[in-house]
């Protein structure tokens, strides 16, 4: 497990943005200590400083107007948690380079689980090294460890040298770092140190009942996670690929036409994987690493599970063609990784004569192409849901997830009678006239300043509410099917029935 710790981050950020990415390779510009600010307690107070702020003795929490009077020349700026958050994920994204398993560690620090990765970059030793430098080149003071516990590589990437620590060097790595490396809470450092328990070597040396019935279990469970003793689950912020290929490149590209054809062979080196697993793809997503770290990640459905490389190819060219202008090359990609991230069980099945297979296939090529073009909701179809309540017996869902379901009998119909061709989406309130009591329907009505003369009706059809749905006070309603004199049907119903509160009518379809 490596862990990543990046003490200033905040005054990072500010400063790239000032002084380039590459601002600590050319050496710090000679301008005034950076300083972040945010309310506490009703003060302003200092809540992250550079180093250069840090060797002037200032410190976090210390008041604004105490900092100013003490160093005037401070550059003080208020803070940005969500652009410090959108920082923190793009060093995440870029860290994908190296495993896919890459989990945030509170505001400033991350976790990658290497297990089976270090091989790929010359060792622990030689991967560690070159993140942080690629990292230090990128404007970033980074500090990490490498251990076989997270807790073991926090507590090192923070309060000790860093570096590889081996499974039998735990122990002694622990012993002179101080209690607060363990990720307890501050008043159970506090009430430690009281007691003369400065440092993790003297936990290891103190009997453990006294300290279990004094402080609770978490102080002895967080000293077992940083031995090795007791696991320590960290949970990935990506849902993890299934399969994945990618192609590193000497020579980064820009061009399109360049990403589509690198595409196109990493989908072929996929090809193999899926066919021995008997699966096909469902989503595929397409990483670009950029040279400078930014990641982009690009994603697309298919209707069908999916093996063919030239369809992978060419649903990537459609996304690509939608998102063309959000899509910044910079000085170019130098890593395309394609993964998947959901598959199903992929089944041959044997043209017929008459040619049925392939207008299946043509008809998933095409909602495959227009959804990765416009999004999957562009193209929908019509399922039914077991409910009387017309506006909820009927739903749409994209067809891009429909597509594949082997076809079923359809449910049989919830409601006898005659349902219009046009439902609206919502009931729209009208202005009914003259109707019968107690259960006729209007003479006239008044629907979008329209006045229609009823010459035929059909009805009431009495629908009951969905009380666990629309509460038990829900009204019924009594729909009547009319006609009006110049030939036009509609759907109209009554809410409630005629009482010391007269009864509200709406429009709800229009028949053919």
């Amino acid at each position: 497990m490596l862990a990543l710790h990046f003490p200033h981050l905040s005054t990072d950020r500010i400063a790239r943005k000032r002084w380039g990415l590459s601002w600590r390779s050319k050496g710090r510009p000679d301008a005034a200590p950076i300083v972040c600010s945010g309310r506490s307690d009703n003060t302003m107070r200092l809540t992250a400083l550079d180093e250069k702020a840090e060797k002037l003795g200032l410190r976090k929490g210390l008041g604004v107007a105490e900092a100013r009077a003490i160093h005037p020349v401070i550059d003080v700026i208020e803070e940005d948690a969500a652009a410090d958050r959108r920082l923190l994920d793009a060093i995440a994204d870029w860290c994908d380079r190296y495993t896919p398993l890459v989990a945030l560690d509170g505001k400033d620090g991350l976790f990658l689980d290497i297990t089976g990765c270090s091989h790929l970059f010359g060792g622990e030793r030689a991967m560690l090294k070159d993140i942080l430098l690629r990292l230090h080149q990128m404007g970033l003071d980074v500090g990490g460890a490498i251990s076989s516990s997270p807790g073991l590589s926090w507590a090192v990437s923070r309060f000790g040298e860093g570096g590889v620590i081996a499974e039998d060097e735990a122990g002694a790595v622990l012993e002179p770092l101080p209690v607060t490396a363990l990720r307890l809470d501050a008043p159970v450092v506090a009430a430690l140190q009281k007691l003369g328990l400065r440092y993790i070597g003297d936990l290891m040396q103190a009997p453990r009942a006294p300290l279990t019935r004094r402080f609770g279990a978490l102080v002895l469970l967080r000293l077992d996670q940083a031995l090795g003793l007791d696991e320590e689950p960290v949970s990935p912020r990506l849902p993890i690929a299934s399969l994945s290929a990618e192609r590193r490149l000497a020579e980064a590209i820009t061009a399109e036409e360049d990403i589509l054809l690198l595409a196109g062979q990493v989908a072929h080196a996929l090809q193999p994987s899926l066919e021995t697993q008997g699966i096909g793809g469902r989503v595929f997503e397409l990483v670009l690493f950029r040279v400078d770290g930014c990641v982009f990640r690009i994603s697309a459905g298919t209707s069908r599970p999916l093996r063919d490389p030239q369809r992978i190819a060419s649903l990537f060219c459609e996304r690509l063609t939608a998102i063309h202008d959000d899509l910044d090359a910079g000085y170019g990609f130098e890593i395309l990784r394609i993964n998947v991230l959901r598959h199903e069980n992929f089944q041959n099945e044997q043209d017929d004569f008459e040619g049925e297979r392939q207008t299946a296939i043509s008809l998933a090529g095409f909602v495959d192409k227009v959804s990765a073009r416009l999004g999957e909701e562009c193209l929908t179809r019509f399922e039914q849901r077991e409910s009387h309540v017309p506006e909820r017996a009927i739903f749409a869902v994209p067809a891009i997830e429909t597509l594949n379901k082997s076809p079923r009998e359809p449910a049989a119909p919830m409601a006898r009678g005659e349902r219009p061709v046009r439902l609206l989406a919502m009931p729209e309130p009208m202005e009914a006239f003259a109707a019968e009591v107690p259960d006729g329907a209007p003479a006239y009505f008044r629907w979008r300043r329209i006045r229609h003369r009823i010459l035929k009706s059909e009805g009431p059809e009495r629908i009951a509410m969905e009380w666990w749905i629309d509460g038990v006070d829900a009204k019924e309603r009594d729909y009547f099917s009319v006609e009006d004199e110049q030939g036009y049907r509609f759907w109209i119903y009554r809410e409630g029935h005629y009482g010391p509160d007269m009864p509200q009518w709406f429009m709800h379809g229009v028949f053919a």
